[in-house]
């Protein structure tokens, strides 16, 4: 069992969008021996550490070292700058760091570029192109409005793995509207082979008070109509999905929110797809 999305932080180390005031609880240093703690409780036996928007390269240092001495993290996304233009270099020196045999894929901070056709410009194209180049997978942080965008991209870039985090963030809170917005956005995106997507981040889109399995289910289950579970992962967002609702309870929502599956189609969802896309060395469990 993978879970194929989920941080870990210093506050004191950076990270300025935890200063939003409902951001409090998780305010706080969240290390590899507390992620230890949930796993065993619920029997996920690996992960993917993703880059916790720093947008720092020590942050990529740091992350790489903490899984070279976890053997639950089986893959680490880094942060990086689509526009930089050494960015191939960036990525050969991430390689030199201790750790980087778990470095798996490569996420920019899309979602906080006010433009919602940033990933359908040429300067982000070089930028997916040198990813892929690099054997590496794409982390699509993005608003609704850049899915459309993203969908280009993923589209001109067919040798390219992409991997859409928290389904492109549906306005769950927004119900029906919501939901209308969002397939619309993301079926053309999910009609590319290349793209696989996260069902993580889903509570924190919901009414963070009173949201329920019902909420989520009429999006879990466009998701599998769209993507099939074989190109769908699992994904805790711990520790922010802990501002609504504890690991175990994001878990289980998401086993409650699946409609019926085979075995097979199950094992995808929970670790087969995040292990295929991101080429994960698991080794035994």
């Amino acid at each position: 069992m993978v879970d194929a999305h989920h941080h870990l932080w210093d506050p004191a180390r950076g990270y300025e969008w935890l200063e939003a005031p409902e951001l409090a609880p998780i305010r706080r240093v969240f290390t590899a021996d507390e992620l230890r703690v949930e796993l065993a409780a619920h029997g996920v036996h690996r992960t993917v550490l993703v880059e916790g928007g720093r947008c720092h390269a020590d942050e990529v240092a740091e992350h790489l070292a903490i899984a070279d001495s976890t053997p639950q993290i089986a893959g680490v996304v880094a942060w990086a700058d689509l526009t930089d233009p050494r960015l191939a270099d960036t990525i050969s020196a991430y390689r030199r760091l201790p750790g980087a045999r778990k470095l798996v894929g490569i996420r920019d901070q899309v979602q906080g570029r006010p433009a919602p056709g940033f990933l359908a410009e040429p300067v982000a194209a070089k930028g997916l192109a040198t990813v892929g180049a690099a054997g590496l997978a794409f982390d699509l942080v993005v608003r609704v409005d850049q899915v459309p965008a993203a969908a280009l991209a993923a589209a001109a870039a067919p040798d390219v793995r992409f991997v859409l985090d928290h389904l492109g963030k549906p306005r769950i809170a927004a119900g029906s509207r919501g939901l209308a917005e969002w397939r619309t956005a993301v079926a053309p995106l999910a009609a590319c082979r290349n793209v696989t997507a996260k069902l993580s981040g889903l509570v924190t889109e919901a009414d963070w008070s009173t949201w329920t399995v019902d909420d989520l289910r009429p999006f879990v289950a466009t998701a599998v109509e769209l993507f099939g579970p074989d190109r769908l992962m699992f994904g805790s967002d711990w520790p922010v999905c802990t501002t609504v609702a504890s690991y175990g309870r994001v878990l289980a929502a998401l086993r409650e929110a699946l409609p019926p599956l085979t075995d097979a189609e199950r094992a995808d969802v929970f670790g087969g797809t995040a292990i295929r896309t991101y080429r994960l060395e698991v080794g035994s469990t």
